[in-house]
């Protein structure tokens, strides 16, 4: 899931390029206009994909958020108010894919709020600490959220974090990779945000994972619908979906 140039320098001195040999008999340098060489813009995002973050507080979803978008990490992160979100965009499968990751707060009283995000996330990232047994015994609380408000054919990752703290181990990651083999489709893997490990592995597994599961004639016709506009990113998500019928079993 966790980021000298190598590039070769410009030399100044003798036997490097005289940019200005054009007043000293050489050839006339080129004007303004002619050496200005026009910018391509950047090519626009083929497909775009939702991606939430869920779990207890203090978990670690900011920092595994942050560390994957900007590669920082803030050893002492204020709780999430609500949800927040990153723009980050990678390039699988040939194709360009933005993604916008969701950061939902763990507070139960916000469960109202970050409820409305699961209906249209194609992956969901379940987040626990493995030093703090407490929220991996929440994990089934967060499965009834999924269940209720969540598509079905979304993407599944359970995560175990702050491997760094590997002394104050409270959850073994035997009990982490059983509590994923109970859900359909859940994948498991243990990170650190503070030490980038694991993170890039995550977020780009997952999202290859959703590619992987969608049909070729769906990937084609949702990238026909989701070239990116010059409209802002949602702030506000849609209407709260109905109930799920089915629910996984845990």
């Amino acid at each position: 899931m966790e980021p000298g140039s190598g590039l070769p320098q410009r030399r100044v001195g003798g036997g490097g390029l005289d940019l200005g040999a054009g007043s000293a008999g050489g050839s006339p340098a080129l004007s303004g206009g002619q050496a200005r060489r026009r910018k391509q813009p950047p090519r626009p995002a083929d497909f775009k994909l939702q991606v939430i973050i869920i779990g207890s507080r203090g978990v670690g979803k900011t920092s595994l958020m942050e560390r994957f978008t900007d590669d920082t990490f803030c050893e002492a992160c204020k709780s999430t108010v609500g949800v927040d979100f990153k723009i980050k965009t990678v390039e699988l499968r040939g194709k360009k894919i933005r993604l916008q990751i969701w950061d939902t707060a763990g507070q139960e009283r916000f469960n109202s709020i970050t409820s409305a995000y699961y209906r249209s996330a194609k992956g969901i990232i379940l987040v626990y600490d493995i030093t703090k047994k407490e929220t991996f015994d929440d994990l089934p609380k967060w499965m009834k959220m999924i269940d209720k408000y969540a598509s079905e054919d979304a993407e599944l990752l359970l995560v175990g974090n702050k491997l760094d703290c590997e002394v104050d181990r409270e959850i073994t990651r035997q009990q982490g990779e059983k509590f994923a083999q109970q859900i359909t489709g859940m994948r498991f893997c243990e990170a650190s945000a503070k030490d980038n490990f694991n993170v890039d592995e995550i977020f780009l597994k997952l999202v290859d994972d959703i590619l992987k599961k969608m049909p070729l004639d769906v990937i084609r016709n949702e990238l026909s619908n989701s070239i990116l506009s010059l409209q802002p990113e949602p702030e506000i998500p849609p209407e709260l979906p109905p109930p799920r019928p089915h629910v996984r079993c845990c």
